[in-house]
């Protein structure tokens, strides 16, 4: 029973949830970095994800690994290995000196009535849990599209990149995804309606 219990203390990986992507470990009040639990394992483009306590939704702008220490930029291993993922196996090391993040943009929160589609009051907590949201969330989340001027605020072209992805995942979760797209793009028309450049 000792040991049992001795193992399943030195394993937290196999008891934590499967679908958490990782923890909040940058926030503020339009967007939070979350840091992965497994490197190389983020979220795509456009995928919309949540914070737990309080519940705030966003939708993935960038994904990044890079070094853990700033100041050490990874350095090539491969050039006597057949691929890259022999250089892992063969530097076990590089799980711990590398991380990959989720850079996040908010665009609503979930209320006690329902989804709000403005920023909340106060950014996630450093350590909150989040996830990536099931096509139920997506859904409901996207019955409206007041989100999307939070979306359109970043620079072009990657704003703009980022909303494509996001409406795209967000339309499949739909019945009549035709439908759901028309509406959205005669939101976006409205709202680039004075950059024409843009909007084309």
């Amino acid at each position: 029973a000792v040991a049992g219990r001795s193992k399943a203390l030195s394993s937290p990986v196999e008891s934590h949830d499967p679908s958490r992507l990782g923890e909040v470990v940058e926030a503020s009040s339009a967007e939070f970095t979350i840091h992965c639990y497994q490197l190389h394992v983020g979220a795509p483009l456009g995928t919309l994800v949540r914070t737990d306590g309080p519940e705030i939704m966003a939708v993935v702008r960038n994904v990044t690994t890079a070094s853990i220490d700033p100041a050490r930029r990874p350095v090539a291993r491969g050039q006597d290995q057949p691929d890259s993922e022999a250089v892992y196996q063969s530097n076990p090391q590089l799980e711990k000196l590398l991380r990959t993040e989720v850079h996040a943009i908010i665009v609503g929160h979930r209320g006690d009535n329902g989804f709000h589609q403005y920023l909340p009051a106060l950014p996630p907590r450093i350590h909150a849990f989040a996830r990536a949201c099931g096509v139920d969330d997506l859904r409901d989340f996207t019955q409206r599209l007041e989100f999307l001027p939070l979306l359109l605020q970043g620079q072009p072209p990657l704003a703009d990149e980022v909303t494509a992805a996001f409406l795209r995942q967000a339309a499949a979760a739909h019945s009549d995804s035709e439908s759901f797209l028309v509406a959205a793009g005669q939101e976006v028309a409205r709202l680039l309606s004075n950059d024409l450049r843009r909007l084309n």
